[in-house]
């Protein structure tokens, strides 16, 4: 039988959705649970994924190897060379001493942790995530919340609850392009439709993540700073993705 992307050997859409999610639960099991390095977790999904192509679903050997190949050339060149160009640039500022300059700032600028959150964690991660993404936003703004004083696992879960509104059009909208070239639907049509879900919980994330850092009745202190923040990005994200495309929805909003 040819094989072709839509061929369920298990005749059965719940058996065949289980085995097919068999790398991703490998691969965060193997982080979470297990304490596996990251790279060799990466290697054992891998592994998974094809036996789970070649043998579940019957995929060609090397089929299943070019497809391996090319997404490991997908992720280094396209995903890699954003990564690494937003980190070479924050290392800069850190040696050229910028970093020091810019955290001094925003103590002054905005003393109230609860308001250097929302500045911090929403606004600068957004941009962040536009830029670059995969991490990288939660990485830096991290880094700055804890040299303002915040503890390190409290910087990091704020930083990751205030990346969850901006994430969909990431890396200058790299996961809105993706799904076009799997789906074959135009990327311009996805962008607008994200981009009218998407602008609710933008509005909400500030006041989130100041609740989940000083209680609802801290939040209740800041809410007009939350409530700014979040329009201030609701609308622009709304607009760009709607009327231009995923691609500088993030780092214009």
């Amino acid at each position: 039988m040819e094989w072709t992307q839509n061929y369920d050997p298990f005749h059965n859409a719940i058996l065949s959705t289980a085995v097919a999610a068999l790398p991703v639960v490998v691969l965060l099991t193997s982080i979470a649970a297990l304490g596996i390095r990251i790279h060799i977790a990466a290697i054992a999904g891998l592994a998974v994924a094809l036996g789970v192509a070649i043998l579940g679903f019957g995929m060609p050997v090397k089929m299943a190897g070019l497809s391996a190949l090319f997404g490991a050339g997908y992720g280094l060149f396209p995903i890699g060379w954003i990564i690494l160009n937003l980190i070479f640039l924050y290392q800069l500022t850190v040696d050229k001493g910028h970093f020091d300059i810019l955290r001094a700032s925003l103590a002054n600028l905005a003393p109230d942790p609860r308001v250097q959150v929302i500045l911090i964690a929403f606004a600068f991660g957004a941009f962040f995530e536009g830029a670059a993404g995969f991490g990288t936003p939660v990485a830096v703004t991290g880094a700055i919340l804890i040299q303002l004083g915040f503890k390190p696992l409290a910087a990091c879960g704020l930083s990751l609850i205030a990346n969850t509104a901006p994430v969909a059009f990431g890396a200058m909208g790299t996961p809105i392009i993706a799904l076009a070239g799997v789906t074959g639907i135009s990327d311009v049509q996805l962008s607008a439709m994200v981009g009218r879900h998407l602008p609710f919980f933008s509005l909400i994330v500030p006041f989130w993540v100041v609740c989940a850092f000083a209680g609802f009745r801290g939040m209740l202190g800041v809410w007009p700073a939350a409530l700014v923040a979040g329009l201030s990005f609701a609308v622009p994200q709304f607009l760009i993705s709607n009327l231009h495309g995923p691609w500088l929805v993030d780092v214009v909003a």
